[in-house]
Parts: C-alpha cells; sequence; structure tokens
C-alpha cells in the first residue's frame, strides 16, 4: 500500500499555517526588540541635556519644575510648563517680557 500524499490544498494549508506562526514569532521578536531598545535609549538619554548631553538639574521657577543644564545654560520645560509659566498675558508676564525683547521695547526696572 502506497503512503497518501496530501494534496495540493492541505499543503497549501499548513504552509499557510506555518508563515502566519513565524510572522507572529518574528512579530514579537521585533516588539521585544523595540521595547528594549527604548529603554537603553530612555536610561542613556534621561535628564540629559539635548545640546551638550550633560545632566539636567530640576529647578523650580515660578513655582514651575523645569530642567536646567549648568553646562550650557539650557532650560527644558515638559509639556503644559510654558502654559504654567505664561499665565496670563499680564504685565510681567513670560510672554508679554518675550515681546518687549523682540519688539526693542526697553525692559523694565
Amino acid at each position: 500500500m502506497s503512503p497518501i500524499k496530501p494534496s495540493e490544498k492541505e499543503e497549501e494549508y499548513f504552509l499557510r499555517q506555518q508563515a502566519e506562526k513565524l510572522k507572529a514569532h518574528a512579530e514579537s521578536i521585533r516588539k521585544e526588540t523595540e521595547e528594549a531598545e527604548q529603554k537603553r535609549l530612555k536610561e542613556l538619554h534621561y535628564m540629559r541635556c539635548c545640546k551638550c548631553g550633560m545632566e539636567l538639574t530640576e529647578i523650580t521657577y515660578r513655582g514651575v519644575q523645569i530642567d536646567k543644564c549648568f553646562s550650557c545654560g539650557g532650560i527644558y520645560l515638559d509639556d503644559g510648563e510654558l502654559e504654567q509659566l505664561a499665565g496670563s498675558e499680564q504685565k510681567g508676564g513670560v510672554f508679554s517680557g518675550l515681546k518687549r525683547i523682540f519688539s526693542g521695547e526697553e525692559p523694565e526696572s
């Protein structure tokens, strides 16, 4: 008695199943690698100045925790901190000070 050969459709089915398993496995490896790389980059760059690479220090300015680089003088704001510092458009606010600088007005004493 001769062995029964699988039909083309059966072979195709099993090949497709195997390909899907391999694809899912490759995707899980890619995701793990991506997560590990993201974690490595965060550890490498967290609280580092993007300009000079030195460590950032949190300081409180007008009640807001901002990140300052004492090496190059860079100041970095997290999401929403600029709005907190700006507050309302009142005399002496951050935006009004910037407006005075760029419009050429004399600074207030």
